[in-house]
């Protein structure tokens, strides 16, 4: 019995200094060094940079393959084939980057001179007003993914805000600037906030899809818009024409610059909000909440948070980005209402807000990156001969990099940094409610 003692005493002996050991072990170990700032920042913005030039690298092809002359050129010789490829690839992403940039060459002598500014720094504006619509529909689109809702229904939003905004620049008169152009502003933001209350609390209320009801609700926006502008709203002696008055001078933005620069301010009002948009949600506990009713209902649920008012909520407020967008567009860019204030927004925001991973600051660069591409891609076009469909090929490659990072990290071998616990907000399932 002793003996059968001391054995069992030797084995919780060696157990415990192995216990030891190991403790002793792990207090030893160095921990990894935490990634720096600018590797987190590589980090973000490899895959979306990759998939820019990616998708750049697929436009070029298809602009060689789709090019008559480089099959002529090919019948001459192989080298007189490569060289005609070189050609055109060259000049049509030339002038894609001086129409959207302007011409180095000409910004450097205008500035040297003090002659032709306005010329010569009319393609960077321009990039700038066209991408002030892009950011605002993306923060809507971003918003909406956040709180758990897929709010595909910002072309409608836009156009009810458009329209709200101009009912109210044409109604009044005698106003004042400071007071009538923020009243119009509100306006747009309060019909597309409606417009997204809408299916917000039809999905909150009775579990009704928002994905099909944002696209109905859609349609309900273009016919009724359709309908004031032949109508309530036609323009005077328009002959019928789908287009409103121009709303009064007093609800109009002002310009930054003298024209024919037509840089507004909505494009720093725009930033701003989009740096109200990343603090709210990044910096605030509404704006976790908001994440967290849309990451995982049923912990949100768990903690305490009412999910029905969060989602109304996260849609209520991506209407409401989505409204000023049009809003801006009326009061900034073309002054009356016409069926084509949208241009499709509503719908690109959708592949700019995967592009900056549903991140307002990441929407100012996507919207950049779109707003020069559909500047460039105009004067791309006229000096070429390249349609501006290309462009849109070239958004659709990068939206497909985007949606399928392994293509990109595969093709490039690229290696993400290893955090533990690394937090990321995402939508499980379509609606998130699974």
């Amino acid at each position: 019995m002793d003996k059968e003692n001391k054995g069992l005493n030797r084995e919780q002996d060696a157990k415990k200094m192995s216990t030891e050991e190991i403790f002793l072990e792990e207090l030893s170990r160095k921990k990894a060094p935490r990634p720096g700032f600018w590797a987190k920042f590589w980090d973000a913005i490899q895959i979306p940079l990759l998939a820019i030039i990616s998708g750049l690298f697929l436009g070029a092809v298809i602009i060689v393959v789709t090019s008559a002359d480089v099959y002529v050129a090919f019948g001459s010789g192989i080298g007189e084939g490569f060289r005609t490829m070189g050609s055109i690839v060259g000049n049509a992403y030339k002038t894609l980057f001086t129409g959207a940039f302007g011409s180095p060459s000409k910004i450097i002598e205008a500035l040297r001179t003090g002659e032709k500014i306005s010329r010569a720094f009319k393609p960077i504006t321009q990039s700038l007003v066209e991408t002030t619509p892009y950011l605002l529909s993306g923060m809507a689109v971003a918003l909406g993914f956040r709180s758990g809702v897929f709010n595909i229904g910002g072309e409608g939003q836009i156009y009810i805000g458009a329209v709200a905004a101009t009912f109210v620049g044409l109604s009044f008169d005698g106003l004042p600037q400071a007071v009538h152009m923020p009243l119009a502003i509100l306006a747009g933001i309060i019909g597309g906030a409606i417009w997204g209350f809408i299916p917000g609390w039809l999905k909150a209320k009775t579990g009704a899809h928002e994905v099909i009801n944002t696209i109905m609700m859609n349609y309900i926006a273009l016919r009724l818009v359709e309908y004031l502008l032949t109508g309530p709203m036609t323009k005077t002696g328009g002959g019928g024409m789908p287009i409103s008055n121009s709303v009064k001078p007093t609800a109009r933005i002002p310009l930054v610059f003298a024209p024919p620069i037509t840089l507004h301010w909505g494009f720093f009002l725009a930033i701003l909000i989009a740096i109200a948009a990343w603090f709210f949600l990044f910096k605030t506990t509404w704006g976790f909440n908001l994440q967290m009713a849309g990451a995982n209902k049923h912990a949100a649920k768990y903690a305490g948070l009412n999910i029905s008012l969060w989602t109304v909520l996260g849609m209520t407020i991506s209407g409401a980005l989505a409204g000023l967008c049009g809003s801006t567009q009326v009061l900034g860019v073309t002054y009356s209402m016409g069926l084509g204030v949208s241009a499709g927004y509503g719908f690109d925001a959708i592949a700019l807000a995967l592009l900056a991973n549903n991140n307002p600051l990441g929407c100012i660069l996507s919207a950049l990156l779109f707003g020069l591409l559909k500047t460039g891609s105009r004067s791309m076009m006229s000096n070429t001969g390249i349609p501006l469909d290309i462009v849109s090929i070239i958004q659709a490659f990068i939206l497909m990099f985007i949606a399928a990072p392994a293509i990109i990290r595969t093709v490039f071998r690229v290696k993400g940094l290893k955090e533990e616990n690394k937090a990321l907000v995402t939508v499980s399932g379509w609606g998130g409610d699974k």
